[in-house]
């Protein structure tokens, strides 16, 4: 089957939204009212933000407001991936922090196994599957370095395994597999919006007020507090949480961190026992390729393939748009090397299709800050890896908006901001220049050429 007929009939909307169970949305705010922490955003920055600090205290008057529903953007829009990492991958976290790597692993750990036991306590439905990931290379040079990579990552308590090809391809059969790692407890896999409506539920019970379809038009000081106004109300909060991502931010110096990069995603048919049985995946693990341009991949609870990744799009100025969500470019190259990659499911049909956009800054893993004199904090720039990694987020705006001195507030990674994005025009012609190199990159073995080298000297980067 060619790539256009298998994407034949496809729904243009994301596969986890695309449900009858899918919550009622609830009232906008109306009226003027006041709060001790105004939480903005309803995906899962904002829904652990606002839970965790009734949990510090629950006497504690929380509001949050959503622009749209919960977990309509990235929140609902990813892969389902909640990794332990909160650096975006160890080895980023080696080159930028190495001293600082065995906290941010060990926090990492106990971040996930927080995510776990908050869902087990809350009854939240949303298919937790600690089921760790395969790190897998579709060529030999991308095995350069992972033995060493696997032994560093051990010896900071990581349960991760090398696989060679065939013990790979008894894992997840391709004919692409060259080898890759096994990491065997440091993913989880999940429904992202079944999670964020549980957040939803659980915020809601322990007395959060939460409303929807109520952007956030401003952002203003107002002694001792701030006020948050929106279409039809306003809100005077002691501390506010700030949990948009890469939308318009309302907080302006976020604009020289953050760039809005678009993610696409396919999902297949329901596979039949017999067919899942031709590729094995048994463990269900996640799946993510070690090239620069990577796919990732994981089964679904109903025994779909979720096929995602690869192209990772910025558009000229930055622009953020609807109309954005769906590129058919994209979804044609997916297909394409889904077939490639498992050649012997050429015949799956696609059922959905979409795309969203991600928060991404120079070093791809979250930073954390603070503004107004203290009375809010902010975390961004997750880029992709964020279902995990916004809990930990959660807990160091907290700690910022109280003042405390936590081992979370001591790390260099939370005290530092990544290296700012140079300004339009030249931003665009950056990332583009860059992407270009890295798709060269990959045709010719990894190497890097003179740009890519510049820029990783200068700490600044691109990641599909």
């Amino acid at each position: 089957m060619e790539p256009l007929e298998a994407l034949a009939g496809a729904r243009r909307e994301p596969y986890w939204l695309d449900t009858p169970d899918r919550p009622d949305p609830l009232p906008p705010l109306s009226g003027t009212t006041a709060a001790d922490l105004a939480v903005v955003g309803g995906g899962f920055s904002g829904l652990w933000s606002a839970l965790l600090a009734k949990e510090r205290d629950p006497a504690r008057d929380v509001v949050l407001l959503e622009a749209r529903r919960v977990g309509w953007a990235a929140t609902g829009r990813n892969g389902g991936f909640c990794a332990a990492s909160i650096t975006h991958g160890f080895a980023n976290g080696m080159s930028r922090w190495p001293e600082e790597m065995p906290a941010l692993a060990r926090l990492g750990r106990e971040n996930l196994d927080a995510i776990e036991e908050a869902v087990a306590r809350y009854g939240i439905d949303c298919g937790f599957e600690r089921t760790g990931e395969l790190h897998v290379a579709t060529a030999p040079w991308q095995l350069d370095g992972l033995a060493e990579e696997a032994e560093a990552a051990r010896r900071l308590g990581g349960d991760v395994r090398l696989l060679d090809a065939a013990a790979l391809r008894a894992e997840v059969d391709s004919p692409l597999y060259a080898g890759g790692t096994f990491d065997r407890d440091g993913c989880a896999m999940l429904d992202p919006a079944r999670l964020a409506w549980g957040l939803r539920d659980a915020c809601l019970a322990a007395g959060v007020r939460i409303h929807e379809n109520t952007p956030v038009r401003s952002l203003t000081s107002a002694p001792p507090g701030l006020e948050l106004a929106t279409p039809h109300g306003t809100v005077r909060a002691a501390r506010v949480a700030l949990g948009t991502g890469v939308f318009p931010p309302l907080l302006g110096r976020l604009r020289h961190f953050l760039v809005p990069v678009y993610d696409y995603v396919l999902v297949t048919e329901p596979l039949g026992a017999d067919r899942l049985a031709s590729i094995g995946w048994r463990n269900r693990q996640g799946v993510g390729e070690l090239a620069n341009q990577f796919h990732y991949y994981r089964l679904t609870a109903d025994g779909r393939i979720l096929w995602g990744g690869y192209d990772a799009v910025y558009h000229n100025g930055g622009r953020v748009r609807p109309e954005y969500d769906q590129r058919d470019e994209t979804f044609l190259k997916l297909a394409a090397n889904f077939q490639r990659t498992f050649p012997h499911l050429r015949d799956v049909r696609f059922t959905h299709r979409w795309g969203g956009v991600i928060d991404t800054c120079s070093r791809f893993s979250a930073f954390f800050g603070r503004a107004f004199g203290g009375r809010l904090a902010y975390a961004a720039g997750y880029t992709g890896l964020g279902v995990g990694a916004t809990r930990f987020g959660a807990e160091v705006m907290l700690d910022l908006l109280s003042d405390e001195v936590t081992e979370r507030t001591g790390l260099r990674m939370v005290r530092e901001k990544p290296v700012p994005f140079p300004p339009e025009p030249m931003r665009s012609g950056v990332i583009q220049l860059t992407r270009r190199s890295i798709a060269r990159a990959d045709a010719h073995e990894g190497r890097r050429d003179l740009w890519l080298r510049t820029l990783d000297r200068l700490g600044l980067g691109f990641d599909s």
